[in-house]
């Protein structure tokens, strides 16, 4: 399989196929890492229910913890608009970053320069092994999907993947109105 362009930056929307995967069923994921030999991303869409205060306490904030997905899950990761408030980190595209100095980062939340539509926290995150991805997006798992928020971290986790669908047409606006629980219909 050819490598052909990155897709980082880019939304990873979860085709309606894989509703009994339940890793990924109706996800979204920011594309933060693509070369030819992997791809890094971040699930966007499910908040977990502890804040960063629950996992580090020394950090006085109550921003909500997300899946990140299925790899290291005891790792926190971070992504974020404030590249220049938070040194060392990776610009990912569209005034998004990824990582960066913690010090900084932890100076920053505790002295409320930051709100939660600046950042998104995240424990673990999705990984695909060299091809692995666009086998995948070739096998319809996942549908690519350009980064059109103004702000990614402003976006409503409940409804995000039911928004994509109906924005991609056709018959996915069908699925973008079934029921989590497909039994359920």
């Amino acid at each position: 399989m050819s490598y052909v362009k990155t897709l980082k930056g880019k939304l990873l929307i979860a085709e309606p196929s894989i509703l009994n995967d339940s890793s990924f069923n109706r996800t979204i994921i920011l594309i933060t890492e693509h070369t030819k030999n992997n791809a890094v991303g971040f699930i966007l869409n499910r908040p977990l229910a502890y804040t960063i205060n629950d996992l580090l306490p020394d950090i006085f904030c109550d921003f909500t913890i997300y899946q990140g997905g299925p790899v290291e899950q005891d790792n926190l990761y971070f992504i974020h608009k404030v590249g220049n408030l938070i040194p060392e980190s990776i610009e990912i595209g569209n005034g998004i970053f990824w990582g960066g100095n913690f010090e900084a980062l932890k100076y920053a939340l505790n002295n409320e320069l930051l709100t939660e539509k600046d950042i998104r926290f995240f424990l673990g995150y999705s990984g695909w092994s060299k091809n692995q991805l666009e086998r995948e997006i070739q096998s319809k798992s996942w549908f690519v999907s350009e980064n059109d928020y103004e702000n990614i971290f402003a976006i409503n986790d409940e409804t995000l993947w039911r928004e994509k669908l109906l924005q991609k047409g056709g018959n996915y606006k069908l699925w973008a109105n079934a029921p989590s629980d497909i039994q359920q219909n």
